[in-house]
């Protein structure tokens, strides 16, 4: 007889999305699921009727917080009395580390007794180490994307953390000749936050950049919810630029694509696994400035952070100047051998991300799933 899970699980942006979809379809597979939660439209596409829209929870910067905070406020209540309504066997929560972390008080103080579990570790390997002994009364696991992470929390007393991979590893693209033309790509997040500290510094670079020899156009992938958006707000920019959304549209972008300037997130360690030589930037708010420039400036990009070295350049600035980080840009597409090192060093990513670190060894999530529920 085949078991049946009654699983409530949240995303909070579009990069937890993936990752939640991800897990579901791979649950499906092995057992019968009964789901419910938040996400958006990828987890829609494992058929889940969300509680509310995902994007009410994808705010960053302690100023996009205050701005939504009655709202967060409200939503933060709303799903943990549909959880102990529901009494699901499980809830895994996606990252949104705060809002999870939040919920997940409220649920233990409240007596749910199902199965609570991260997926997404926090970068208490970055800062505020302590937050991992405040995560163990919380969650029974926690699932890490990155290699490192479960040593990391293992150290600092955290809950239990097994290694899982990354969806990106299933779309990743072998070759490691670049070539010599083709599409830029323009990664300017995805959350109201940044796209409005970044795109007017995407269209400042924009004309300059797609009169290289080596560019063929520009092309903005991005979510069905946005395309509209981005298409009206980059209408004035002084080079045309072609909004694509759907997933096969960005496969094949990232396949034929000469470079990539992007926002800092989960979508670095797309691009390297895809292949993509890449410039980083990140728009700070105020708070974030003093936060990054008290904790020393570290880097902010998954490749740069996994391989211990700077493989990929940054520009991280509150504010951000458009004209280093496209300079940068320049100098890539002008230097084929510079873009050949960062592929292979994004080889050697895609090595460590495919096999995990000894002795955290990579797992299947759904494994690790059923595992902990069983147990």
């Amino acid at each position: 007889m085949i078991e049946n899970l009654r699983l409530f699980i949240l995303a909070g942006e579009p990069s937890g999305d993936r990752i939640a979809a991800d897990l579901v379809a791979r649950l499906r597979g092995k057992i019968n699921l009964e789901l419910s939660g938040v996400g958006g439209d990828e987890l829609a596409g494992q058929g889940l009727a969300t509680l509310y829209p995902m994007s009410d929870l994808a705010v960053m910067g302690i100023t996009d917080v205050l701005l939504n905070l009655p709202r967060l406020l409200w939503r933060l209540e709303q799903t943990a009395r549909a959880i102990l309504a529901a009494n699901p066997d499980m809830v895994v929560l996606v990252d949104a580390q705060d809002f999870s972390r939040l919920l997940a008080a409220r649920l233990r103080k409240r007596g749910y007794t199902g199965r609570l579990v991260l997926y997404v570790a926090p970068s208490v390997w970055a800062r505020h180490p302590e937050r991992a002994k405040r995560l163990a009364p919380l969650f029974d696991s926690v699932l890490a994307v990155l290699p490192f992470e479960p040593e990391a929390m293992d150290r600092l007393g955290g809950p239990p953390t097994s290694y899982v991979g990354h969806p990106a590893l299933a779309e990743a693209i072998a070759s490691l000749t670049p070539p010599d033309r083709g599409p830029l790509v323009l990664l300017p997040g995805s959350r109201n936050g940044e796209l409005r500290r970044h795109l007017p510094v995407f269209g400042e670079m924009a004309a300059d950049l797609a009169r290289h020899e080596a560019v063929t156009e520009l092309i903005i992938p991005t979510l069905p919810r946005l395309r509209d958006r981005l298409i009206r707000e980059t209408a004035s920019w002084s080079a045309p630029v072609r909004v694509v959304e759907s997933r096969a549209a960005r496969s094949e972008v990232y396949q034929q694509a000469i470079g990539a300037i992007c926002v800092s997130g989960t979508v670095t360690l797309e691009l390297a696994l895809a292949r993509v030589p890449m410039v980083v930037i990140y728009a700070l708010d105020s708070h974030q400035s003093h936060v990054y420039a008290k904790l020393g400036r570290p880097w902010v990009s998954l490749p740069n952070i996994i391989l211990g070295e700077q493989i990929v350049p940054e520009f991280v600035a509150a504010p951000l100047l458009a004209s280093p980080a496209k300079s940068a840009m320049r100098d890539l597409l002008d230097n084929k051998k510079a873009r050949q090192d960062q592929i292979k060093a994004f080889d050697e990513l895609f090595r460590i991300m495919e096999a995990g670190l000894p002795p955290h060894l990579r797992e299947d999530p759904a494994d690790r799933i059923l595992k902990i529920w069983r147990n």
